[in-house]
């Protein structure tokens, strides 16, 4: 073999390599499945923010009854009382202040930040559920969409459509309390197909030793739910109740331009996903899960699930305690407590702020305990339901009886949030564990049932609550949700598994049903035989 000099080798056409910018070999050395938690828990808390921004900015829109009558308001509050605007009135109008009387002159409503609306409290309670009405009926919707159309458009477009809704709020309101009803109702069915379509991305992402960790990620709701208090409550001091809608639709809007950049529905389609991370996911995640991607749903055998009912039920008392704290909260804290609208912001997040830290917590324990087999999957996920339930259900019963003992109730307000949580290290992960495959589907389905908490504690709210400075209506509001709390765990506690269920796996090729060679054959491909050839083991006959 003739050897080569420098020179010969330096005319030889050198292989190019692709440049690669530093920000770009930064970006690969992040895991994949580190972006999708992050997608994950931004987009959900994005999401809680754009639902529960109208909550704490009613307080400022909706004129105060009290306002108008003598000796019933305890707090003595010192709030700009402004006349509602009604069709036809006068832009001129009158502005009390605390003991001193302004008149100010408006151009139009166009101008008109303060103005305050007279919804009575059915309107209000109306507003608040209206849009949980379609969330319910959107969730069987959702699991069938990213079945067919993938996580990333269902997650994205939904996004989308609801920050577009709170942009345009507060033009509603001036039409109509009826607008509004409309737009929320919008934003609900879109918000509904968003958790269907994350619980679907878990299976082919997540391998099961990772996954109560990456449930943590739909905890960015309470990230999102104590920002939007103090938020709200800062922008209304300062801005106006409108700005509040703006502002949480543009981050909507801004948060859909990451998401379409970065997010993908499996680890195939990342452009960007190391070989040794796709080989990890790979060798990880069952066979069986890769196989389902759009396998038909087997809906009947889903209805007709025990597991699956048991932690739809189970999960319809902890959303309903949990709203308590979420929708009425505001409202307690302003009219029992005579918080003004900043403190109220503050105190009325903070907890939400808290729990996303326990809920991390939660679900690190809870793989720890998977890890070293301390406990049996289904106890795991059993031990982190119960207390995510019977905790707060306990300690809402308690905040009620305490009445005006201030420091006391917001002590118990803060850990009955804080262990709230615990249900993503229990029910809420239970979806995966039993059907990796159809976790859209079955998390449609269960949050159909454990959803129609979320417009029925506000209704029934508004029904028990029509003095709202009454502390004793507000402990049947506060025993109503421990006994709806406690009672509908102990149906999981029945009948809760993690065993994964039959009907999550793909129904098999019919013509390929037995277990001997013929099933293998029949999957190979086949081979044309030309007319003559032979082969090397043939006999020379």
């Amino acid at each position: 073999m003739v050897a080569m000099d420098e020179k010969e080798v330096n005319f030889l056409p050198k292989p190019k390599m692709p440049k690669v910018g530093c920000f770009r070999a930064i970006c690969d050395r992040i895991p994949a499945r580190l972006v999708l938690y992050f997608l994950s828990w931004s987009g959900f808390l994005v999401s809680f923010v754009m639902r529960n921004d109208i909550n704490f900015a009613l307080v400022a829109m909706v004129q105060d009854p009290t306002s108008n009558s003598t000796g019933s308001d305890h707090c003595n509050i010192g709030d700009s009382s402004v006349p509602s605007l009604e069709e036809g009135d006068d832009y001129n109008y009158t502005l009390s202040m605390a003991n001193a009387t302004t008149t100010v002159l408006l151009d139009g409503p166009a101008s008109i930040d303060d103005i305050k609306f007279d919804w009575d409290s059915t309107v209000q309670a109306v507003i608040k559920s209206s849009f949980y009405w379609c969330y319910v009926l959107s969730q069987v919707v959702g699991g069938v969409a990213t079945q067919y159309f993938g996580t990333k458009n269902v997650f994205g477009w939904s996004q989308f459509l609801t920050a577009a809704c709170s942009l345009l709020i507060p033009h509603a309101a001036d039409l109509h309390y009826g607008a509004v009803i409309l737009l929320r109702s919008v934003q609900g069915f879109a918000s509904g197909l968003t958790w269907p379509a994350m619980y679907a991305i878990v299976g082919y992402w997540i391998p099961p030793v990772e996954r109560s960790r990456f449930m943590s990620s739909f905890q960015g709701f309470s990230i999102g739910i104590g920002l939007t208090y103090p938020l709200c409550g800062f922008i209304i001091a300062h801005f106006g109740w409108r700005q509040v809608f703006y502002t949480t639709g543009t981050i909507g809007m801004v948060w859909c331009v990451f998401w379409y950049l970065l997010a993908y529905n499996t680890p195939q389609e990342h452009p960007r996903i190391t070989p040794e991370e796709l080989e990890y996911i790979e060798l990880n995640v069952s066979e069986d899960i890769k196989n389902g991607q759009g396998m038909r749903v087997p809906w009947r055998r889903i209805f007709t699930s025990m597991p699956v009912w048991a932690i739809g039920l189970t999960t319809f008392g902890r959303i309903w305690v949990h709203y308590t704290f979420i929708m009425s909260g505001p409202e307690y804290m302003q009219k029992i407590f005579c918080f003004d609208i900043q403190q109220n912001g503050l105190l009325s997040g903070a907890p939400f702020l808290c729990s996303y830290l326990s809920s991390v917590l939660f679900c690190y324990i809870a793989d720890l305990l998977m890890d070293h087999k301390t406990l049996t999957l289904t106890n795991v996920r059993k031990l982190f339901t119960a207390l995510s339930q019977i905790v707060p259900g306990v300690l809402v019963l308690l905040v009620g009886y305490l009445g005006y003992q201030i420091v006391t109730v917001l002590i118990l307000w803060f850990v009955a949030v804080t262990f709230i949580t615990a249900s993503y290290a229990g029910a809420m992960a239970n979806i995966v564990d039993i059907a990796p495959n159809l976790a859209g589907p079955v998390l449609a389905f269960a949050q159909t049932i454990h959803m129609t908490a979320s417009f029925l504690q506000p209704l029934v709210t508004g029904f028990m609550v029509t003095d709202s400075q009454n502390i004793n209506q507000w402990l049947h509001v506060f025993g109503v949700s421990s006994v709806v709390a406690i009672s509908t765990y102990l149906i999981y506690q029945v009948f809760g598994t993690a065993e994964i269920q039959s009907w999550n796996y793909p129904v098999p090729d019919p013509e390929i049903t037995s277990s001997d060679d013929s099933a293998v054959i029949a999957n190979q491909p086949m081979i044309k035989v030309e007319p003559g050839l032979k082969f090397d083991d043939d006999d020379d006959d």
